[in-house]
């Protein structure tokens, strides 16, 4: 592995896009300042800057894009003309789908997919696709042979998964925002390594994509990274406008925080009994003393599930795995190779094989996560956590070849505060607000009631005001492409 000679990288310029947000630039592209070919075109010479770099594109349709951007009325919405990019898990037409992963063949996707064409129709230009490990199960970008993606605050660590190719790519200023979703912290997890917002909203607040659908369980939920709380909250109130459900409070427009005052649970450890790491648990302590200075109450909690929570969601998460190796053919393409699959997935599946008498009742278990969820948060509005159990490692800890005893171990102390959001269904958002010696960003994660994404933004927005985070182009040690 070739290691940069620079520690941190970003592409942000003085052209069409600047530094600007996903809502000011296309605030700007409907005032006439700037047009959707000038911001497309700035973009993508973002991205060849970045991309030998961070190596968090896979797929890219950049003289496609180009093309729409300069034709009048291709784009509507309020995002109209605002570049982006798709995770790789998830059908653009015209655009292959290759889930991170060697074992499935390069097939261009006949349609676009549901949360795809609800996202798009928002008005953005879609430049390509972003990287992914394989078939999202891992918490860092790594495929088993060829180069990372690379987390531009660092670049000898990890950006996260399985959205960390979206993550780097927002985090580096190539677009402003970007596709993630998350299954059991994918869009928290790589927000919180590059210092990015990402909430993953209630079940059912968004369209369901296939996968999800036919899960016994719906951990899946689809959503954004920004740098902003006003571009998570704009896209998540122009998303209701196309699909309502409602069996849930609508969140609507949120700008700002409401003034009221807020109970808010707090935990440090997680229930699978590995203690915290300092750095992290004294960014969410901070945090904490943060709120109360700003009039919230704070009260130390139980961690709102029981305690068998860990165990069911690594076997649900192994079984995941099983299905794929045993079912491709028929989910990915007929010429699924399994034996191409990585170190990762071929360990879950054996972990899944030896456990598999237990499913039944692990799923019984998960399904009722909610209810004990609703029932420990009834006295709080709110629950401050940990994003992730230690800060972000170095490229190399996760790689999926690690031998796996090791690798799940060590998966299991990382990612260990966000499943609980995906199995009860609630929504979480994960922000930076504080940063490690090697000026990585440290994150906290914040839960909140079902439906209730609306407390979650509205918290956001206090602490961006009160506790701006930093963004790469403030950074004096930052490389600069030119």
């Amino acid at each position: 592995m070739t290691t940069p000679a620079s520690t941190q990288f970003h592409c942000f310029r003085d052209d069409a896009m600047a530094n600007g947000d996903a809502t000011a630039i296309a605030a700007r592209i409907r005032a006439g300042e700037v047009s959707a070919g000038e911001v497309t075109k700035a973009a993508i010479e973002r991205a060849h800057l970045a991309e030998p770099v961070i190596r968090a594109v896979v797929t890219e349709r950049y003289q496609a894009a180009l093309a729409q951007s300069r034709q009048t009325g291709v784009f509507s919405g309020p995002f109209a003309g605002v570049p982006t990019f798709m995770k790789d898990n998830t059908d653009v037409e015209g655009l292959p789908t290759g889930h991170g992963s060697r074992a499935v063949p390069q097939k261009v996707a006949k349609r676009t997919s549901p949360f795809a064409a609800q996202m798009l129709t928002q008005g953005y230009n879609c430049l390509g696709k972003s990287a992914l490990p394989e078939f999202g199960f891992n918490a860092t970008t790594e495929p088993a042979s060829g180069e990372p993606t690379r987390n531009p605050w660092n670049l000898n660590y990890s950006s996260g998964a399985s959205s960390g190719g979206a993550a780097a790519l927002v985090a580096a200023g190539v677009v402003p925002i970007a596709h993630a979703n998350d299954g059991g912290g994918s869009i928290r997890i790589p927000a919180a390594c590059c210092g990015l917002v990402g909430l993953k909203p209630t079940r059912g607040r968004l369209v369901d994509n296939d996968a999800a659908r036919d899960l016994p369980v719906n951990i899946i939920a689809d959503g954004v990274v920004t740098r902003t709380v006003r571009d998570t909250a704009g896209f998540l109130a122009h998303a209701e406008s196309w699909y309502h459900n409602h069996k849930l409070p609508a969140v609507g427009d949120v700008h700002g925080h409401s003034g009221r005052q807020l109970r808010i649970g707090l935990v440090l450890d997680s229930i699978n009994g590995h203690a915290t790491d300092p750095e992290t648990r004294q960014t969410v302590e901070r945090t904490a003393r943060h709120l109360e200075k700003l009039g919230h109450i704070i009260e130390p909690m139980n961690v709102p599930v029981a305690s068998s929570f860990p165990e069911d969601f690594a076997l649900y998460w192994a079984m995941l795995a099983f299905g794929v190796k045993a079912r491709g053919k028929k989910l990915f393409h007929p010429e699924f190779d399994k034996r191409q699959v990585d170190g990762l997935t071929n360990g879950l599946d054996r972990l899944f094989r030896k456990q598999f008498w237990r499913l039944p009742a692990a799923i019984w278990r998960l399904k009722r996560s909610w209810r004990d969820y609703q029932q420990q948060m009834r006295d709080y509005d709110a629950v401050l956590t940990p994003v992730l159990g230690q800060t972000t490692p170095p490229l190399g800890h996760l790689h999926p070849e690690v031998p796996f005893d090791t690798l799940f171990e060590r998966l299991n102390r990382y990612a260990n505060f966000t499943p609980l959001a995906n199995a009860t269904g609630a929504p979480a958002i994960s922000l930076p607000m504080g940063q490690t010696h090697q000026q990585l960003p440290v994150s906290v994660q914040f839960m909140g009631h079902h439906g209730d994404e609306r407390t979650l933004l509205e918290i956001a927005y206090l602490l961006e005001a009160h506790h701006p985070w930093p963004q790469l182009y403030q950074s004096a040690q930052t490389r600069q492409s030119t």
